[in-house]
């Protein structure tokens, strides 16, 4: 320890917008909780790099007793900060908080005014309302335990799907809790760990999964089967496939 030089963040001035996060190149700021966090003292070198990317003022160099600026450890931080989860590993609590400085992926819970919200046709002119009551919707950005998990009904989605079926809000999304993600293109072993730990923590009262008809969405119903299968819950789940004509084809229980 000694006195030297360190950033200091404001919390009440800090709006989480994250502008200070790629301004640090040592990484010791990160977005956690919608705010601006020091991950640690020693990531922090106190020569203020950071200082002219936030907009709000919340961020000024202290002279404090503080632990020595370590390079070594900088390095040692920086490289897992870029290194990819190992297939099949769940993410850390830790790990999940530092996975994106965006504070547009912050959990939401949307509130919706149902009475605004029953609309029957886009034809008579009616405006149409999204039915989404939950942000972020993609799997590696959703909290393992966000607030709106808890005894949810989970739909979760090839992110295909909306664009293959109009009627995507009102039939599916309404009343359940929404994550998508592709099975082709994305990470399927990241997926399963995510979910895993996804099911393990939350009483969810039942899921559904939407994959359309191609072979290779196939692979959501199993991601899903296989994170079931590994949180040792009994949830109920139905898999519903979409037509690329945008039919709903016959659903199927486990």
């Amino acid at each position: 320890m000694s006195t030297r030089k360190i950033i200091k963040i404001d919390e009440e001035l800090c709006d989480g917008c994250g502008q200070c996060v790629p301004g640090c190149a040592e990484g010791a700021l990160q977005i956690i909780d919608g705010k601006a966090r020091l991950v640690s003292e020693v990531y922090c070198d106190g020569l203020g790099a950071c200082l002219g990317e936030c907009p709000s003022g919340a961020l000024t160099l202290v002279e404090q007793e503080a632990e020595d600026f370590d390079e070594e450890a900088v390095r040692e931080h920086l490289a897992k900060l870029e290194r990819k989860v190992e297939p099949g590993t769940a993410h850390s609590h830790h790990q999940e908080k530092l996975a994106c400085g965006c504070p547009g992926s912050m959990a939401q819970a949307l509130q919706r005014d149902d009475a605004c919200c029953e609309d029957t046709d886009d034809t008579d002119g009616v405006q149409l309302h999204s039915k989404l009551s939950n942000w972020p919707v993609q799997i590696h950005l959703v909290p393992i335990q966000a607030p709106y998990l808890q005894d949810a009904r989970l739909l979760i989605a090839a992110d295909c799907v909306p664009f293959a079926f109009a009627d995507f809000h009102r039939r599916f999304v309404l009343d359940r809790i929404v994550l998508i993600g592709c099975p082709k293109l994305d990470d399927a072993n990241a997926y399963v760990a995510k979910l895993t730990e996804m099911f393990k923590h939350n009483n969810l009262r039942d899921i559904e999964v939407l994959h359309m008809e191609v072979p290779c969405c196939s692979g959501l119903i199993q991601i899903v089967k296989m994170a079931l299968e590994a949180s040792g819950k009994d949830i109920p789940v139905k898999f519903t496939q979409i037509s690329i004509r945008g039919e709903v084809m016959a659903p199927a229980f486990r």
